[in-house]
């Protein structure tokens, strides 16, 4: 994608203070940017071992040209083909379609649901109405709906503020989507570190200070609330197909996942947007992927970039070590490689997201 850049003169000076050496009793915990000296094997995957499906990314390309150049992007990167969550009902998701269609099985485009006049008489049936229409106009799946604790606020045009994923007067919506097979992408909760106390005890907070939850808010539900809205909706919905995105923002203690895909076989979960958050912990998350080998799909959530994709084939395909990659990653902890074999690499890549595409 290209993007036009404007410096400001702070802008400028910013970059020098982050990019050049500081004294540690000047140095801010935001700068600290640690270049590793260990003697190691360094890896270079700017393709991926197999074809992919990126089940989470979202409409980057606004225009034909920003969007012909990420399509040779993902050519030369090996992705097959991008799923992008477009949050979107209406007139909006019309022309993404319109837009992303001139690359024909290349992208496909998914809604969202329209909360317009939720809290009026009638709302379900005329949001349901409006669901048909966006699956005749191409759309084939529903995302990225989003709860961080105030109830699902992605969709466009309206956010759906006080609607939690296991509200009754959702029903009738993932009804639909189960006799539609399609597919719900769904974002609850964050990463547990942005839920802890911002000070030193938390080894997250260089990111976790940016993206930190605000828990004075009135009417917020904490994490495990919100995992337990996903289980709920779920469990109560065997028949629609739910992609928890970012390990449903259980990183921090993936069995909490694992007992839910021991539980329903309707729940799976996209990678997308956590390498950061899991490459502290490669060995676990060898395991961890061989034993939900079926359930977990490859996702980026992270823009178009070339060195973005080579970043997540490196964390996946290889066992390289102590690594940092601070253009994409705000933690100070180094990165590892989980070294996943090729079995496990091809549902991750493409097998699992075809069989959920496939419904």
């Amino acid at each position: 994608m290209l993007v036009k850049f404007t410096f400001t003169l702070s802008a400028l000076l910013t970059t020098f203070v982050i990019c050049h050496a500081q004294s540690p009793e000047t140095l801010l915990l935001k700068n600290y940017r640690p270049k590793s000296i260990y003697n190691v094997p360094v890896t270079t995957v700017t393709k991926a071992k197999y074809p992919v499906i990126d089940m989470h990314t979202h409409p980057y390309a606004q225009t034909e040209q920003q969007l012909a150049q990420w399509v040779k992007t993902m050519d030369q990167a090996g992705i097959e083909k991008s799923i992008i969550l477009s949050y979107s009902t209406g007139k909006r998701l019309d022309s993404l379609i319109a837009l992303y269609g001139k690359y024909p099985g290349r992208f496909a485009v998914w809604c969202g649901f329209d909360y317009t006049g939720k809290d009026q008489p009638g709302w379900a049936e005329k949001a349901v109405k409006e669901l048909e229409r966006c699956y005749r106009a191409g759309a084939r799946g529903v995302g990225e709906l989003g709860d961080k604790g105030l109830g699902e606020f992605y969709s466009k045009p309206t956010p759906g503020y006080g609607l939690h994923i296991d509200d009754a007067r959702l029903k009738p919506l993932l009804q639909k989507c189960a006799e539609l097979n399609m597919p719900i992408s769904i974002h609850v909760a964050e990463p547990y570190w942005m839920y802890e106390t911002m000070d030193s005890t938390n080894d997250g907070l260089m990111n976790a200070y940016k993206w930190r939850i605000d828990k004075t808010k009135e009417g917020l539900l904490g994490h495990a609330e919100l995992i337990k809205t996903l289980e709920n909706a779920v469990r109560d919905n065997p028949k629609t197909t739910f992609i928890a995105c970012h390990f449903a923002n259980c990183e921090h203690n993936l069995n909490i996942l694992g007992e839910l895909f021991d539980k329903y076989p309707n729940l799976y979960a996209d990678i997308s947007a956590r390498y950061g958050e899991t490459a502290p912990i490669p060995r676990f998350m060898n395991a961890f992927f061989k034993k939900y080998q079926n359930r977990l799909v490859y996702g980026t959530d992270m823009g178009t970039s070339a060195g973005m994709y080579a970043t997540t084939f490196r964390i996946l395909e290889t066992a390289d070590e102590h690594f940092y990659d601070f253009d994409r990653f705000n933690y100070h902890w180094p990165l590892h490689g989980f070294g996943l074999d090729a079995n496990v690499l091809r549902k991750l890549y493409r097998t699992n997201a075809q069989k959920i595409l496939g419904r």
